[in-house]
């Protein structure tokens, strides 16, 4: 009897654990993926056509990434491209954007519709959630719509569907 308790205390006893140096708090975390979506800029396109596009800035060590920082400028169809891309391609479940607001955007409205500050705030709020959610996903991480989508300027709507190869 006494055998089979000191089994289970010796099975049930906590793992020893190094104590946490102060370089080891403070060193870069091991892996890390940080988007923020930013500086929302409200332009004035052909015909008059106002459209609002933001900063999507990413920081990783991932391997998977070859670009370690980027900065790129997005609008709000440039998410929802992303989002059909990998409900198209990938095996993940994709998280909704927020959403399209028509409402706002009815002609002889007293206000400025989409073009509000606290609109733009809010929409960039639910963007920064919806790039993160993709973007730590482990799957999401190989599909090179959200490479192209984080790290290239201009995103070529004419690419091939696929993964990222780790080399």
């Amino acid at each position: 009897m006494m055998a089979e308790s000191d089994a289970t205390v010796e099975a049930t006893r906590r793992l020893n654990v190094k104590k946490q140096t102060l370089d080891d708090a403070y060193a870069p975390p091991s892996n890390f993926l940080e988007i923020d979506v930013v500086d929302p800029v409200t332009t004035i396109g052909v015909g008059k056509k106002r459209f609002t596009d933001y900063e999507v800035k990413m920081r990783t060590n991932l391997p998977v990434f070859k670009i370690k920082e980027s900065s790129v400028r997005r609008r709000y169809s440039d998410f929802e491209w992303l989002r059909n891309e990998l409900e198209r391609d990938s095996k993940i479940v994709v998280p909704s954007l927020p959403g399209k607001a028509w409402k706002r955007q009815l002609p002889f409205r007293g206000d400025d519709g989409i073009f509000e500050e606290e609109f733009i705030e809010e929409r960039r709020k639910g963007l920064e959630v919806f790039i993160n959610k993709i973007a730590g996903h482990p799957l999401a991480q190989n599909e090179r719509c959200l490479h192209m989508f984080l790290q290239e300027q201009q995103i070529d709507k004419n690419y091939v569907p696929g993964k990222i190869r780790n080399t």
